[in-house]
């Protein structure tokens, strides 16, 4: 009688240690980003070599010709140095424009105009063609002044980027944010873009040398970019938030199992 008792109380001990047990168990979906639907449409990003301006972006527009006095009235006044939206060109410190909400640019004698959906080489050859009818040979130079990607995920240095380029490759992206840690799945890098208020996706395999030819290895202006944890690091999660807890928990259900077996 005693022992079918005692065989009783383990029975019931055991299901308390399975649930202590689960506890410690974090699954990929408490971890992991982005994971609520799946994605059907990756690799349809697409594809431009040369960037293109929207809504929010700062630019820098310099023009210039063989009269520098004839060309100055087609550039911002400069400003004092400290001053925000400041753009250095030379020694000199030049405003830049903010592309409004419905793409246009406020330029000097020109008036509006519309630059959103323009690449570079389209609104310089644009800006050139208008500018002809005022000076000879005029020469545009066109740059981005924040052009941002953010790095999420197992990467350790996570963030967003403001760089002085306009033309980033993914690994490079990548080494700024400090590259992968020991937990980052290297087979499973996952490229969210903003097209015309559409979003875009597209996965990396950083273990194939193929990654090279893939044709979203430049990133473009506002690219997020994600590292997923590895299993280890799923693993791993709960296990190091809440290994005191389960210590305790294991340590007290195992001295009340040894009372109960006395």
């Amino acid at each position: 009688m005693k022992l079918f008792h005692n065989q009783h109380k383990i029975s019931t001990f055991i299901p308390l240690l399975f649930i202590v047990l689960c506890m410690s168990c974090a699954t990929n979906r408490e971890i992991s980003y982005f994971q609520d639907e799946p994605i059907a449409n990756y690799e349809e990003i697409d594809f431009r070599t040369d960037v293109v301006y929207k809504s929010e972006d700062k630019i820098s527009i310099i023009v210039s010709s063989i009269d520098p006095t004839a060309a100055q009235p087609f550039n911002l006044p400069i400003i004092a140095e400290g001053r925000s939206e400041v753009v250095t060109q030379g020694s000199s410190k030049m405003q830049t424009y903010l592309v409004s909400q419905a793409g246009f640019i406020e330029f000097p004698v020109l008036g509006s105009i519309k630059i959103a959906g323009l690449s570079r080489t389209e609104a310089t050859e644009m800006l050139k063609t208008r500018l002809k009818e005022y000076l000879k040979d005029p020469i545009v130079n066109i740059r981005l002044i924040n052009f941002t990607v953010t790095i999420l995920g197992e990467v350790r240095n996570p963030g967003t980027f403001v760089l002085e380029d306009e033309k980033i490759s993914l690994p490079q992206a990548i080494g700024m944010a400090g590259d992968l840690t020991i937990q980052g799945r290297r087979d499973n890098i996952l490229l969210v873009r903003d097209n015309a208020g559409k979003k875009q996706y597209a996965k990396f395999d950083l273990t194939s040398v193929n990654v090279f030819n893939t044709q979203n290895y430049y990133l473009a202006q506002d690219d997020v970019i994600y590292v997923s944890p590895n299993k280890a690091r799923v693993r791993s999660s709960t296990y190091n938030q809440n290994t005191a807890v389960i210590i305790s928990a294991i340590a007290a259900l195992t001295a009340i199992a040894a009372l109960i077996v006395n």
